[in-house]
């Protein structure tokens, strides 16, 4: 069939998406192409997500750092929203001490409750010397 065969109108009307005779659909390679990256995106951001209560946590040098740590990757392994919450909200919030100033105060009371012992001075003994070693031998004898 030659060039002037084909009718003017056969091919004229199909659209640029449908696939070619060779079979390359570029509307398909576009799309596979953009889902894979969309996928890798979605999770880059999932991930970053997650590691935002460990980061706020490590900036400010958090005392409980490694429960933070624990709370966001149990919450990343479950998908469970709850241990995130929880996991900023222990980031989020520094929470008061209690445990040094009742240990210091009670340092203070054990202090005050001590009554001063003096300390005992060692006695000096003299070392005996061998010949009156002797003569105390021989006074015992008699």
């Amino acid at each position: 069939m030659t060039a002037a065969d084909l009718h003017p109108m056969a091919t004229g009307h199909v659209p640029g998406y449908v696939v070619a005779a060779d079979g390359s659909d570029y509307l398909f390679s576009a799309m596979v192409v953009f889902f894979v990256v969309l996928v890798v995106l979605i999770g880059v951001g999932y991930l970053t997500l997650h590691s935002v209560p460990e980061k706020m946590a490590h900036e400010n040098n958090h005392p409980q750092f490694q429960l933070v740590g624990i709370l966001a990757l149990l919450a990343l392994f479950t998908h469970n929203g709850l241990f995130w919450v929880a996991a900023i909200l222990v980031a989020g919030f520094q929470f008061p001490d209690f445990a040094t100033p009742l240990r210091n105060i009670a340092d203070a009371i054990r202090s005050l409750g001590q009554s001063p012992v003096p300390e005992p001075v060692p006695e000096t003994t003299v070392p005996a010397s061998p010949d009156s070693e002797a003569s105390d031998a021989q006074e015992q004898t008699t």
